[in-house]
């Protein structure tokens, strides 16, 4: 008998709507796919006894959903005082708008036109909502604006595609870059290392208990697709096609596309520094 192979990070037994930890509970919107795993993740967040919550990723334009996660935050007693966004996939993003006239919130985002109101969100900037800090920590590699928040009090990451709870993500080539991703999975590592991070709270799939041993796995990960990626150029599997078919042969074909992304990103990679 062989002793099961754990998956990375620790993940949560299943993904459902509920409490994770002190100050953030989540609304799983009903978009389950190949990309979107169980669905998105949408999280509510707010300190305990608080008048006041923070919505990140109101998720799709599905009605019930958004009134859902409004919902969550009425019956606590609260109103929303910020929504936020990850980045502007539609998965994460489409329902924003129509969020925002439910609950009269303003939308903040690193992109502008992302926004609804006067802010936005800044690398670094920490946003205080009844004593809830959220700190704004860049995140780009998936796509440009990608962002993440650190949530200190519960010692938690919410990731949006950064870092997924199940498998990994796309670069979603040419708007993500590999180099970005990199340095974004080395800055997450480093917020296990230097503020304690325990938890990642992700855009998809279940939540993930181990943070470190989580972005290990991804950092291992892309290190070796990219060296599986130059062997294969090396071979003479020039275009991205090419490539997806010899590398990928083992991943499920729904999300063969998306790999594409991932692969016309690390030849990008590669060209940059003279590799191939």
């Amino acid at each position: 008998m062989t002793e099961a192979v754990l998956p990375p990070g620790r993940p949560a037994e299943r993904v459902a709507d509920g409490p994770v930890g002190e100050r953030a509970h989540l609304v799983l919107a009903p978009n389950p796919s190949a990309m979107t795993l169980d669905g998105t993740n949408t999280w509510v967040l707010a300190e305990p006894g608080a008048r006041r919550a923070v919505v990140v990723d109101p998720g799709p334009l599905d009605e019930e959903h958004l009134r859902r996660v409004a919902g969550v935050v009425e019956r606590a007693g609260r109103r929303v005082a910020y929504t936020l966004l990850t980045h502007g996939h539609a998965d994460h993003a489409a329902g924003a708008a129509r969020f925002a006239a439910l609950t009269g919130s303003p939308v903040l985002a690193l992109d502008p036109a992302l926004r609804l109101g006067d802010e936005g969100l800044t690398a670094g900037q920490t946003l205080t909502v009844d004593g809830l800090d959220l700190v704004v920590v860049p995140t780009p590699g998936h796509t440009a604006d990608s962002l993440s928040f650190l949530l200190p009090a519960d010692a938690a990451v919410l990731t949006g595609d950064t870092v997924l709870g199940r498998g990994t993500t796309v670069v979603a080539h040419p708007d993500g870059r590999l180099g970005d991703y990199l340095d974004s999975l080395r800055r997450l590592r480093a917020l296990t290392v230097d503020d304690g991070v325990r938890t990642v709270l992700p855009g998809h799939g279940p939540v993930l208990r181990d943070a470190q041993e989580a972005v290990d796995y991804y950092l291992v990960h892309r290190a070796t697709r990219l060296a599986q990626v130059e062997t294969a150029v090396e071979d003479g599997h020039r275009t991205a096609a090419e490539v997806v078919a010899h590398v990928y042969a083992d991943v499920d074909p729904a999300v063969l596309p998306a790999a594409e992304l991932s692969v016309r990103a690390q030849l990008d990679y590669l060209r940059e520094r003279g590799l191939v």
